[in-house]
């Protein structure tokens, strides 16, 4: 991954936009970004993270904290990185969450949170992602690190990267964790957990149900009396032994009762069969009798199906001339009924026709064609009113149209004049409109030079305060002072005196070792003690250090005063005050030229648009008056066509309607005429056809005439009744005789006497009790035989699984204890801790690398696996080997410039490990934030001498740092500069040309 622009806009400390060129340090591989505390320099690291992943490495809040505190509620905040990964370069924007004027209404609203993803694609940005969700989704998978990777690995941000050599290992555990995603082993480590309680829980379950179907087996063989008369046994072995015994019990006897079962089956059938004999013989005796009557009544009836059948048959006969007596019957009625309705139309058509002798067919063909015409003319003759009400309304709208047009090019007249006078005040509104920046800037200046007058004059009563302060504070310095060496005077006097009292005329002195005491000190009335001395030097160094103070004080007083008095240019605080009202006054008549400059500009455009649409409502009237004359003379020609071909259509009539209702009169009453008479000669002639038929027909009939046959003919219901009685009297009557001959044979030689049934069945009860019991007693033995067997089974099946299950269930246990570093694991390592050990030893061997040469061979970690203590989880520990005692220590005892050296080399191991398992991306861009300021000058020229070999290959490292050594180490530099008004500003053009 390589970085390549950055622009910081709101975001921070800066302001306007800042734009950080990544490439420009392309050809050095290392460059410093420097500045003073505070001025934002690991805002640039913070632009970056935030751009990336939506948080940056210092903040715990979120975004909500990476607006400016410079921006006014109007200024805009957005961060944009340019990026590659791979080969393809991508571009990123974001913005958080901040207020905003509100465009509408006033007051504030929230700007929510933006996040835009590009492409560049042959030159062009071409959007990928719009919202933050999908552009975060997106980077994930573009990426492939997530923001605590990232900042890792790449943003070594300041004093975060020295935590993970100094944590336990437990605080280490989360971070790898995180890194390498080994969660999965701990979702392990619980399944293997959930799967040992599953496989006891199951153990359990198996024995509970082994001893619940040994008792169920003790159980039903009390309850059927299968046990021995020895005592119950209570171990497992004796009482699986009595069930066995049981169930043989159980077999012997179910096999003496199904013997018993068997006896009792041929005893029922026996009695069943004599029973059954002794039943068909007395059923044969009752049906020989009933039969006997039966054909007795049947032979009686013989008369009057005798007589059914001839009726039957005349109605089959008399049913063949149904037909042609119907069609006699029913021609004759239409005769009739033709006749009537010729006799009808006859008169009707007398009283309407012109002419008795008319031919009718030539009459209606003629008539016909006559109403087609008139009844067209008629539809015009009723329409005729409309039309002439529609030409009318025509003629009404074209008047209305002119007088609107004429209305219209009125008032349209006047616009030219209306748009003259608002151009003409627009402008002179513009002309002072203009001014309104200039009035503006001119006011800001005047109002900072007022409040720095009033400043200047509250500053000149503080700083003669502070002058008097000093001043007293200087007149007791001195004074402390002078007693101070009064002191001392007086007790070196008092030494010499007390030595001159010593002295012996011819001994030596002790000072000078004169054997001479010309002039000897006189001692002194009261000598100066060490307290007395002590309290007055201690009052001369707090009157000292209270001159300072005063002294600093009044130096930032009249520096403050000079700084405010600078700001107010010289001028009285009551001229500053007038200019700053008539700004004031020259301000509000700009602002109030630029609201009518606006106002004007409104209405003219209105005008105009008025002008337009007036224009357009001219020409819609034309087109609409032109069409509306069209229209009127359409309607004008049609009206006269249809007055003509009404008056034609007319005649002599009233109205052409009035004609039309009595042609069709006269039309229907000759047509009907027509129809009548053709109708009458066809019912004669059905007549004479049908007459003839029924004569020929009768004739060949056993019927003397049609009143006969009619007389002989029966419904179709009667006919089936007479043939279904006659047919079942036949069938009857020969089913009775056969039957009651099948039965005189059948006893023939047997006694006539009545068959008593009672003995036989009460036998054949007694059978059927005794064979229930006796099948009762084999099922309970069977379905007692058959339970304790399986029962048995059962149990031995269920002993058998519980066995087999313990073995299982034991190796699973030891291995979810082993895996979550319970015993039998002395180490107390779980299974995540061991991947994640591994994981470290490669993180600890890329970090020796780095330094070994940077200690210059005298640090090495190494990873610890030693046993914790207390209990605590062990695997994950770094240990320092110091070369120079041959000893193993821990990473608190390094000094400060050694925890950053080995701190920086444990980072850089990570982030070799991390990138690799991240799937090799190369990463072109580093960053390290501070630190280098613990290190001694040997030192630093191993770090940097490190730093200088991870831009092998074209790798881009920066270095954030206040190290003067590394600022002339450094040539390439991004320099972040504080302005006098807060925000801070990047420099990197002046200083690469610089360099």
């Amino acid at each position: 991954m390589k970085l390549h622009r950055l622009d910081l806009t709101g975001f921070g400390p800066f302001l306007a936009t800042q734009t950080v060129d990544f490439d420009a340090f392309e050809r050095d591989g290392i460059f410093l970004i420097s500045g003073r505390t505070g001025a934002g320099k690991s805002s640039i690291l913070d632009g970056v993270s935030f751009a990336l992943y939506g948080s940056v490495p210092r903040y715990d809040s979120g975004d909500k904290r990476l607006r400016s505190d410079h921006c006014a509620p109007e200024d805009p905040t957005e961060v944009r990185l340019e990026f590659t990964v791979g080969d393809r370069r991508w571009r990123v924007t974001r913005a958080p969450e901040y207020q905003r004027p509100a465009r509408r209404g006033g007051g504030l609203t929230t700007e929510p949170t933006r996040a835009e993803l590009d492409e560049l694609v042959d030159g062009v940005w071409i959007g990928r992602a719009a919202k933050p969700r999908e552009v975060g989704l997106a980077l994930d998978e573009i990426l492939g690190l997530n923001a605590q990777q990232f900042q890792q690995v790449i943003l070594l941000a300041q004093n975060k990267f020295s935590r993970f050599l100094l944590a336990s290992g437990a605080d280490r555990q989360p971070l790898l964790r995180t890194l390498f995603g080994t969660r999965r082993y701990e979702e392990y480590v619980r399944a293997l957990g959930e799967r040992s309680k599953a496989a006891q829980a199951r153990l359990a379950t198996l024995g509970e149900h082994a001893r619940t179907l040994l008792d169920q087996a003790e159980r039903l063989i009390t309850e059927h009396a299968l046990a021995g008369d020895g005592p119950t046994p209570d171990d497992l072995a004796g009482r699986r032994q009595a069930a066995e015994i049981a169930v043989q019990r159980a077999d012997y006897r179910l096999d003496t009762l199904v013997r018993e079962r068997s006896d009792a089956d041929a005893a029922f059938a026996a009695a069943t069969t004599a029973h059954a004999e002794r039943t068909a013989l007395a059923k044969a005796h009752a049906d020989l009798a009933q039969a006997r009557a039966r054909l007795t009544a049947l032979e009686a009836d013989t008369e009057s199906i005798a007589e059914a059948r001839r009726e039957l048959e005349r109605a089959r006969a008399a049913e063949a001339l149904r037909s042609v007596l119907d069609a006699a019957t029913r021609t004759a009625h239409a005769v009739t009924a033709a006749a009537a309705d010729a006799a009808t139309a006859e008169r009707v058509w007398g009283q309407v026709a012109p002419d008795p002798d008319t031919d009718l067919a030539r009459f209606v063909e003629q008539l016909t064609g006559d109403l087609a015409v008139w009844s067209a003319a008629a539809e015009h003759e009723a329409g005729l009113a409309a039309r002439e009400a529609e030409m009318a309304a025509a003629v009404e709208s074209i008047a209305a149209l002119e007088l609107e047009l004429q209305t219209l090019d009125a008032q349209r007249a006047q616009i030219p004049a209306e748009l003259t006078r608002l151009t003409d005040l627009l402008a002179a509104a513009r002309a002072q409109a203009t001014t309104l920046e200039t009035a503006r800037t001119h006011r800001d200046a005047v109002a900072a030079r007022v409040v720095a007058a009033r400043e200047t004059e509250t500053l000149a009563r503080a700083l003669r305060e502070a002058d008097a302060t000093r001043l007293d504070a200087s007149a007791a310095a001195d004074a402390a002072a002078a007693a101070v060496t009064a002191l001392l005077r007086r007790r070196l006097d008092g030494y010499a005196g007390d030595l001159a009292a010593a002295l012996v005329d011819g001994d030596p002195c002790a000072v000078c070792g004169s054997t001479a005491h010309p002039h000897p000190a006189a001692r002194g009335d009261e000598p100066v003690t060490d307290e007395m001395l002590a309290a007055a030097e201690a009052a001369r160094d707090a009157a000292l250090a209270a001159d300072r103070t005063a002294a600093e004080a009044a130096r930032t007083a009249h520096d403050r005063h000079a700084a405010a008095a600078a700001r107010a240019g010289g001028e009285a605080l009551d001229a500053l005050e007038a200019a700053l009202a008539t700004a004031d006054d020259t301000l509000a008549a700009a602002e109030a030229a630029v609201r009518e400059h606006d106002l004007l500009t409104t209405q003219r455009r209105e005008l105009e648009e008025l002008d337009a649409a007036s224009q357009r409502a001219r020409d819609d009237l034309a087109a609409q008056l032109a069409a509306a004359r069209e229209s009127v003379a359409a309607l004008e020609a049609t009206l006269i066509g249809i007055r003509s071909t009404v008056a034609a259509a007319r005649g002599d009539y009233a109205t052409v309607a009035e004609r039309v209702a009595e042609a069709t009169v006269r039309r229907e009453a000759a047509h009907s005429t027509l129809a009548a008479r053709a109708g009458l000669a066809r019912a004669d002639a059905d007549l004479a056809a049908a007459t003839a038929e029924l004569d020929e027909r009768l004739a060949a009939s056993d019927f003397a005439d049609a009143a006969e046959a009619t007389a002989a003919l029966r419904d179709a219901a009667v006919v089936r009744d007479l043939a279904a009685r006659v047919a079942a009297h036949d069938a009857a009557l020969e089913a009775t005789r056969v039957r009651t001959l099948e039965l005189e044979l059948e006893l023939a030689g047997t006694s006539d006497e009545p068959v008593d049934l009672e003995a036989s069945s009460a036998a054949v009860a007694a059978a059927d009790a005794a064979r229930a019991v006796a099948i009762a007693a084999e099922r309970d033995a069977e379905n007692a035989a058959v339970r304790l067997r399986d029962l048995v089974m059962q149990t031995d099946d269920a002993y058998a699984a519980v066995a087999e299950h313990a073995e299982a269930a034991e190796a699973v246990r030891r291995l979810a204890d082993t895996v979550a570093g319970r015993a039998p694991n002395t180490m107390k390592m779980d299974l995540e801790t061991f991947v994640l050990a591994a994981e470290l030893e490669e993180i600890v061997a890329a970090a020796n690398v780095r330094l070994e040469e940077m200690s210059a061979g005298r640090y090495t970690l190494h990873h610890s696996d030693a046993r914790a203590a207390r209990g605590a989880a062990s695997g994950l520990g770094i240990d320092v080997l110091d070369a120079h005692t041959g000893q193993l220590r821990p990473p608190q005892s390094l000094s400060g410039g050694e925890t950053f050296l080995a701190s920086l080399a444990l980072a850089l191991g990570l982030a070799e490990v991390v990138t690799a398992r991240a799937g090799g991306m190369r990463l072109d861009t580093l960053f390290i934030d501070e630190g280098f300021g613990s290190l001694d000058a040997d030192t630093l020229e191993l770090a940097m001498r490190t730093l200088d070999e991870l831009r092998a290959g074209g790798r881009t490292v920066g270095v954030i740092s206040h190290v003067e050594a590394m600022k002339e180490q450094l040539p390439a530099q991004l320099l972040v500069e504080a302005t006098p008004r807060g925000p801070s500003l990047i420099r990197q053009d002046d200083v690469l040309a610089a360099s």
